[in-house]
C-alpha cells in the first residue's frame, strides 16, 4: 500500500478513535451524574443526563458512517481490520451504556423526598467502581494496552459482587419498611443497569484485547469470586 494511502488510512482511524473517546467521555459523566442525581434527589441533574443521550447516539451514527466508508474504500486486512472491527463494536457498547445511564436518570424522576438517604447512597456507591471500569477500558483503547484491557475484563466479577451486595441491601430495606418497596424497586432496576454497564465495559475490553493481540479472551479463564448465593 502506498505511503500516502497508509497515512490517509491512519488519519481516518485516528478520527474514529477520537470520536469514540468523545462518546466515552460523555457516557462516563452520564454514569456518575445520573447516580449523583439519585443520591441528591436532583431532578434537574437527572434531566440534564437524559438530554445528553442524543449526542451519544449521533456520535455512534457518525462512527458507523465513517467505518462503512473506510471499509468500502480501503478494504483493510489483518490488524487494520481488527482495529475497524473493535471500533465498530465499541461504539455500539458505548451507545448502550448511554442508554442505561439515561434510564437511571429517568427513574430518578420517579422518586421523591420520602426515599431514605441510605437507599440512595447505595446506588451512588456502586457508580464509582463502574465508572472507574469504563475509564480504565477507555484508557486501554487510547493506549492500545492489552494488559489493561485484560485487567478490566477480569474485574467483571467485582462489579457483580457490588450488585449482589446492593441487591441484598435493598431487599433488607424493603422487608424492614414496606413503605420503601416502590423506591426499592426503582433502586434495584438502577443497580441492574449499573451491573449491565459493567458487562458492556468487559465486552469493550474483549474487543480491545482482540484488536491488539488477535486472540480471544475466553470466559472460562476469568477469575471468579466465591459464590454468594445471590
Amino acid at each position: 500500500m502506498a505511503d500516502h494511502i497508509v497515512s490517509a488510512f491512519t488519519d481516518e482511524l485516528d478520527k474514529i478513535a477520537a470520536d469514540l473517546m468523545r462518546m466515552g467521555g460523555i457516557v462516563e459523566t452520564m454514569i456518575l451524574d445520573s447516580c449523583l442525581a439519585v443520591d441528591r434527589n436532583d431532578h434537574s441533574l437527572a434531566k440534564d443526563v437524559i438530554s445528553r443521550d442524543p449526542s451519544v447516539d449521533r456520535l455512534e451514527e457518525e462512527v458507523e458512517r465513517q467505518i462503512v466508508s473506510l471499509i468500502a474504500r480501503r478494504q483493510p486486512m489483518a490488524h487494520d481490520l481488527r482495529s475497524v472491527f473493535a471500533a465498530l463494536k465499541t461504539a455500539g457498547e458505548l451507545e448502550r451504556i448511554g442508554d442505561l445511564s439515561k434510564n437511571i436518570g429517568k427513574r430518578t424522576l420517579m422518586l421523591d423526598d420520602s426515599v431514605p438517604s441510605n437507599m440512595r447512597h447505595g446506588v451512588a456507591r456502586m457508580a464509582r467502581p463502574v465508572s472507574f471500569q469504563l475509564h480504565s477500558v477507555l484508557d486501554a483503547y487510547a493506549t492500545s494496552n492489552a494488559e489493561t484491557a485484560k485487567t478490566v475484563w477480569e474485574s467483571d466479577d467485582d462489579i457483580d459482587q457490588h450488585y449482589n451486595s446492593l441487591f441484598r441491601e435493598m431487599i433488607t430495606y424493603m422487608i424492614e419498611d414496606p413503605r420503601t418497596i416502590g423506591a426499592g424497586a426503582h433502586m434495584l432496576f438502577m443497580a441492574k443497569n449499573l451491573e449491565r454497564i459493567g458487562d458492556h465495559c468487559t465486552n469493550i475490553a474483549e474487543f480491545i484485547y482482540f484488536q491488539i493481540t488477535g486472540e480471544y479472551l475466553m470466559p472460562h479463564e476469568r477469575p471468579k469470586s466465591p459464590n454468594t448465593g445471590v
